[in-house]
């Protein structure tokens, strides 16, 4: 087959560049024994044919793949996008590829732990979000690679994450400090086994009204399904309906924040003159909603996990158990506010505005 039909080999480029195809291998894997001189021919010689070393043929010289996965519950979210979109030009520095796995469902998430398609296919994991069990940590710890988890906390394994807890508790502490006393926590129901940080969340909350002295009330934690309007719909109407209705409602996510104040505002409930919402992330669409909320960078953490994988592919000593833990800001916006004056000073003021739900 004439060179122009068939994809160029090793001995093309060392026939065009008058070297032998050892000292081509010698000079396209990187190594230093070849001169200046040599690799500037050899280089050139290979531009020109358009040739490039498969990833395979390298892999079987170095041991590497050239690739860094990574295991996602979705790549439908704000957080993912953002912590995905980082990785790119820290993999491209380093010559990388990157290879993704979602696992939507759990018939899914126990095909991969079954499989490990990762394995041999990768030089490091990146784990997103996962609420593992025992068993599926340990099939991840004989892979043979390292694995990092990220917006998680594993123990003695490599994480990279904020700390929610300290995060929650430090947006609780906002509206405790605004003079809120009925405080509610709306979170979305982790019915797939996926974590998204709301059990950590919850706790956060209720440490800062434990320390505040303001007692815990169950009535004022509700769930709702994932980016379920209908679910926000309900969850609100029950808090409503208590006898003593929130003055202020904490969601875990911006999103299901957005939600509330949707719900709200469709029974025209003022936000925040009647009720406060404060979310956690700082997406894009808190700063057009004017949300108050707890900030993270989930780039600055997609960053921070790829640094760490680079560094525990290349150094066999590095940290294995190393903990990244970045920080959260609470951005306080126009939906929080003290809470309405109480109902005797309300009245004398005129009719409250809102009908129930």
């Amino acid at each position: 087959m004439p060179p122009a039909q068939r994809h160029p080999t090793m001995a093309d480029v060392a026939e065009r560049a008058g070297v032998s195809t050892s000292t081509v291998s010698r000079t396209l894997r990187g190594l230093s024994t070849v001169s200046p001189e040599v690799r500037a021919r050899v280089e050139e010689a290979a531009r020109e044919l358009n040739f490039a070393v498969s990833r395979q043929a390298a892999s079987l010289v170095t041991g590497r793949t050239g690739t860094m996965a990574v295991l996602v519950p979705t790549l439908n979210s704000w957080f993912m996008g953002a912590a995905l979109s980082s990785l790119a030009p820290l993999l491209r520095a380093a010559g990388m590829e990157l290879n993704v796995y979602v696992i939507a469902d759990l018939a899914e998430r126990t095909s991969f732990f079954e499989r490990l398609p990762a394995r041999r296919n990768a030089d490091a994991l990146l784990v997103f979000c996962f609420d593992l069990t025992d068993e599926e940590t340990t099939r991840l710890d004989n892979l043979g690679m390292p694995v990092i988890y990220v917006s998680q906390h594993v123990e003695g394994r490599p994480s990279v994450y904020v700390d929610d807890v300290v995060g929650a508790r430090r947006a609780t502490r906002h509206l405790i400090n605004l003079g809120h006393r009925r405080i509610a926590f709306a979170h979305t129901a982790n019915v797939r086994g996926f974590s998204f940080s709301s059990r950590e969340r919850l706790l956060g909350y209720q440490q800062a009204l434990t320390e505040a002295g303001i007692p815990l009330d169950d009535d004022l934690v509700v769930a709702t399904p994932p980016r379920d309007k209908r679910g926000t719909t309900q969850a609100v109407g029950n808090l409503l309906s208590l006898r003593e209705p929130p003055t202020a409602i904490f969601a875990e996510q911006d999103e299901l924040a957005a939600s509330v104040i949707s719900t709200l505002r469709t029974v025209q409930i003022e936000v925040p003159e009647r009720i406060s919402v404060l979310g956690f992330d700082d997406q894009l669409m808190a700063e057009w909603l004017d949300l108050s909320t707890v900030a993270q960078s989930p780039s600055d953490m997609g960053r921070a996990a790829a640094e760490l994988a680079l560094e525990l592919i290349n150094d066999s000593e590095a940290d294995r158990s190393r903990h990244i833990v970045l920080p959260t800001h609470l951005i306080p916006r126009g939906t929080t506010a003290p809470p309405p004056a109480p109902q005797g000073e309300r009245e004398a003021n005129g009719p409250a505005q809102g009908r129930s739900v």
